[in-house]
């Protein structure tokens, strides 16, 4: 490490790129700097506070090159060339195993069109295409429109053998079992459906219309209206296949959906206004969403050729201006990168988005929605990372039977039972939120600071911490926080008059919430599982107490040897089944006097 610290107090200052080698000279890490002396002395300082991921590069460097370039975009992309080249394993590698696709005809007679991984060894092939999308709805839409048989039967060996299957009778299927097609006019459809995948369905719809006028000039009104169903299929799928788009368009979407340290890319590609790909990329250990975002966005542009005019993007990355340079420079024309807020872009985004959450819990084993929540709570509040543990905290006090508050842990959206924690609250003796709030806090960070070296319950600081309470209980635990020199998001839960979830409070006022459906969802139910859990203690509280006083009744019981025999035994199942000798024992009373007890509490549970 002196070395390498050594070697980083020679290094210029003009922008570059870094290559981190482990001992056996291998390139584990390339990265570009705008200032190479910076950027590399903050991976070697002592102390630093670097992520786990980076830790683990660091502690495998045991040396590292240097390219000096004369701009940051040279940098870039002498970076993107670098990793490209040596595939370094602590960068984000886009890995090209998608392999290639191809439409297949089968011979004649009766070929038929599929869409397959290997290259066939015979008939006609179209490809090879590296979009398994593109290749299944193309051939998909031309079975659709030429209503081509897609079942196993062979033909002709198979023909009039058996009932038609259903999609015959659903008119999607011609029925080429019923032996009622010619072989010529079966050919002939096959071929206007490889020209329809060639061509598109814009030449297919104006030479389909010409052989309808031809037919009906002909007198042949049966292929005329035959023609005019295919052109009308033809046009349907056509708007269909917009989605959403009004224009006739080539712009990319791409979201990123977050679960801890594991993200997803999602990909849509829309061609002429259509929806031609959709690709996926997950990674695991990323600790910086908002980094891995340009990271993933310079390495995927590098690696294509397919550029679009428009970028809409779910967030903005850590490098705007030098990834709109890049593409720029790439597609030798201008991208238009945005942002978008709302209308047609805004919902491309979320399809998008729906689209990377739910192969990201495909992966992780959570549901869409849970992964959707955590990633709108994050953008919501302005976090760094996604709050993978959340604590919830309330107070409740009913009556004068104690003040008593509740903390509830919900772990990658879910409720995690076993870390639920309950306080009695000892110092605040009158209703004083505020105060009760601060002491159960209080109480809660001590035990971090005692117990974090085990990682695991009250020694896990929590990723997020919110109050049932506004922006007053904020600003007490506030206090807390900074009394132990910690550092954790902390916000409030406000509820309405009808005590329904409203809205996010924080020192300063308040964050809307509602418009964030699977957020104001998580947080609703956050807010509504603390209160349960809580007011139940309370109310478990309220019939102890109850209990205790009414065994000061029997004689020789006071409120010390009440309190005594509700701790030992805890609940009153185990109390009633207690033995006259046990609680004699546990009141120090006499054995008489124990057993005129045992009959009392049988008596009276």
């Amino acid at each position: 490490m002196e070395y390498l610290r050594d070697k980083v107090h020679k290094l210029t200052d003009k922008p570059g790129v870094y290559l981190m080698k482990d001992k056996g000279g291998n390139i584990i890490y390339v990265g570009k700097a705008k200032r190479l002396k910076n950027r590399v002395s903050s991976y070697f300082r002592k102390n630093s506070q670097h992520n786990e991921k980076v830790r683990r590069m660091v502690s495998q460097v045991q040396d590292f090159d240097f390219i000096v370039t004369d701009s940051e975009f040279e940098a870039l992309v002498l970076e993107c060339s670098l990793i490209k080249q040596y595939n370094p394993k602590y960068n984000i590698l886009l890995k090209d195993d998608k392999g290639y696709h191809y439409v297949w005809i089968s011979p004649a007679p009766y070929s038929k069109i599929t869409a397959e991984k290997q290259k066939p060894q015979d008939g006609t092939i179209l490809g090879p295409y590296t979009s398994s999308f593109a290749v299944t709805q193309t051939v998909d839409e031309a079975n659709r429109v030429f209503m081509l048989p897609t079942c196993s039967r062979r033909f002709p060996q198979e023909i009039g053998r058996g009932r038609p299957c259903l999609n015959y009778y659903i008119k999607q299927c011609s029925g080429v079992c019923t032996g009622k097609i010619s072989a010529a006019d079966y050919a002939d459809t096959v071929n206007q459906a490889v020209a329809y995948m060639k061509n598109g369905s814009a030449a297919s719809v104006e030479e389909l219309k010409a052989q309808m006028l031809e037919a009906s000039e002909n007198l042949q009104f049966e292929r005329a209206a035959l023609i005019r169903n295919r052109i009308q299929a033809m046009q349907k799928i056509a708007e269909t296949q917009k989605v959403l788009l009004k224009n006739e368009q080539d712009l990319d979407t791409i979201a990123m959906a977050v679960n801890g340290q594991t993200v997803c890319f999602a990909v849509l590609k829309f061609r002429n206004g259509r929806l031609r790909d959709k690709e996926h990329f997950i990674y695991h250990d990323i600790y910086d969403a908002k980094e891995a975002r340009s990271e993933f966005l310079t390495r995927y542009y590098a690696q294509h050729n397919d550029y679009p005019k428009i970028l809409f993007l779910d967030d903005e990355p850590s490098d705007l201006p030098l990834l709109q340079e890049f593409l720029n420079r790439l597609s030798g024309r201008t991208v238009q990168i945005r942002i978008p807020q709302r209308s047609e872009g805004h919902k491309l985004i979320q399809l998008a988005m729906s689209n990377a959450t739910e192969q990201l819990s495909y992966k992780v084993s959570r549901t869409g929605r849970e992964i959707q929540a955590l990633d709108e709570l994050t953008r919501l509040l302005g976090l760094d990372k996604t709050p993978e543990y959340i604590e919830a905290y309330d107070i409740s006090n009913l009556g004068d039977s104690g003040i008593v508050g509740g903390m509830v842990v919900f772990q990658n959206g879910r409720p995690l039972k076993s870390a639920y924690k309950r306080f009695s609250i000892r110092q605040t003796q009158t209703r004083d939120d505020y105060a009760s709030m601060r002491e159960m806090l209080d109480r809660r960070l001590r035990h971090y600071v005692e117990e974090k070296e085990s990682g695991t319950g009250f020694g896990r600081l929590p990723d997020l911490i919110l109050l049932d309470g506004g922006k007053g209980h904020v600003a007490v635990v506030r206090e807390m926080i900074e009394k132990y020199g910690l550092s954790v998001p902390l916000f409030g839960m406000v509820k309405d008059d009808r005590h329904r979830t409203r809205a996010i409070a924080v020192e300063g006022g308040e964050i809307a919430i509602n418009a964030q459906k699977q957020a104001f969802a998580l947080v609703t139910r956050i807010q509504d599982e603390v209160h349960r859990f809580t007011i139940q203690f309370q109310r478990n509280v309220r019939k102890k107490t109850a209990f205790e006083m009414e065994l000061t009744r029997v004689q020789g019981i006071g409120p010390k040897k009440a309190l005594a025999l509700l701790s030992h035994f805890k609940t009153k199942k185990a109390i009633k089944e207690a033995t006259a000798e046990e609680l004699r024992a546990v009141a120090k009373i006499s054995l008489e006097k124990a057993e005129e007890l045992r009959l009392w509490i049988a008596e009276m549970l």
